[in-house]
């Protein structure tokens, strides 16, 4: 069916390798646009419903010199306020991209090495990528022991 009526095919989602690229790219460009600057490296791995962004140097010189001076705590915490900010726009730019829907988003940024992680708990396994699950099984019954009558 066509979207919205216009004729057009329905655009053709992203999968495998053109994916992890485009949310690569996307976080990359988020954080040059809202930090000034964007990560040196950036890498994403997708696992069944679970979609990770590992970000490397992208400290801006301010931070490096705040840490310099003691000041990590700070650094940190601007850093997990600022994310905390950007929670819905990257949801809306991962939702968009997938097709499924982000139940939680988690940021986390570390001093030494200099790297920022992004993950994304999605509502079901996004296609193309996927996982073994373990569940607990349930106890079994043991049969009685030798020695007891009924």
């Amino acid at each position: 069916m066509s979207a919205a009526g216009s004729g057009e095919p329905e655009p053709t989602p992203l999968g495998g390798g053109r994916l992890l690229a485009e949310i690569t790219n996307r976080i990359v460009a988020f954080m040059r646009e809202h930090y000034g600057r964007g990560p040196i490296k950036a890498k994403t791995y997708v696992l069944d419903n679970l979609i990770v962004c590992v970000l490397t140097d992208g400290f801006l010189a301010i931070e490096r010199t705040m840490v310099a001076g003691g000041e990590q705590d700070l650094v940190l915490g601007m850093r997990r306020d600022f994310q905390s900010l950007m929670k819905q726009r990257y949801s809306e730019m991962i939702e968009e991209l997938t097709g499924r829907k982000v139940l939680a988003f988690l940021s986390q940024a570390h001093i030494e090495p200099d790297l920022t992680v992004e993950m994304f708990l999605m509502d079901g396994p996004v296609p193309g990528f996927g996982a073994l699950e373990l569940v607990d099984p349930q106890p079994q019954t043991l049969p009685p022991t030798g020695g007891e009558t009924t």
